[in-house]
C-alpha cells in the first residue's frame, strides 16, 4: 500500500496482559491514496520497534507499507479511538513481517501531496462557526464537524 500520511497519534504504553509486569506499546496513523479512500494503520510491539516506526516518518509523508496484516475495523469500537474511514478494514503492522518504508512524495507521485489538504469528512457535514452561534442552545450535548483554517500564528 502506498499514501500520504495525514494523521498520527503519539506512541502509549499499556500493560501486556499476556505478561503480567511489562507493557506493550501502540501507535496509529491514516494514509490515504485517493481523494475518496484512507484508511487506519496500528502497530503494536515492544518500545524499541514503536518507537523507532514512529519516528521514522511525520504527517506528510509518503509511505510504502508493506506486508500489513488486512482486519475488519468494528466500527464502534475502532471509530471512538481513530478517524472515520470509508473503509471496513484496517491495517495492523507486526514487527516480524511488516516494513515501512518513507520516501519523497515527489519521487512517488506528486499527486498524493495534494491529498493533505483534502478534508476527510462529508463537505455536507460541517457546521460554520456562525450556525453554531445562531443555534448555539439546540446544538447543546452534540457532537459537531467544524472545518476550519489557521490563519496566522503568533
Amino acid at each position: 500500500v502506498i499514501g500520504v500520511v495525514i494523521g498520527k497519534t503519539d506512541v502509549r504504553g499499556f500493560p501486556d496482559r499476556k505478561n503480567i509486569g511489562s507493557e506493550r506499546y501502540t501507535f496509529s496513523f491514516t494514509i490515504r491514496d485517493s481523494p475518496t479512500y484512507f484508511i487506519n494503520v496500528n502497530s503494536w510491539g515492544r518500545e524499541d520497534y514503536i518507537r523507532s516506526l514512529s519516528e521514522s516518518f511525520r504527517v506528510g509523508d509518503c509511505v510504502t507499507i508493506e506486508n500489513p496484516l488486512v482486519q475488519s475495523k468494528e466500527a464502534e469500537r475502532e471509530e471512538k479511538f481513530n478517524p472515520v474511514t470509508p473503509s471496513c478494514y484496517k491495517l495492523l503492522l507486526s514487527e516480524n513481517h511488516s516494513v515501512v518504508k518513507t520516501s519523497s512524495c515527489y519521487e512517488m507521485d506528486t499527486k498524493l501531496l495534494s491529498l493533505l489538504h483534502l478534508p476527510v469528512k462529508d463537505p455536507q457535514d460541517y457546521y460554520s462557526l456562525g450556525d453554531i452561534i445562531a443555534n448555539g442552545q439546540s446544538l447543546d450535548g452534540r457532537i459537531l464537524n467544524v472545518l476550519a483554517a489557521v490563519m496566522s500564528v503568533s
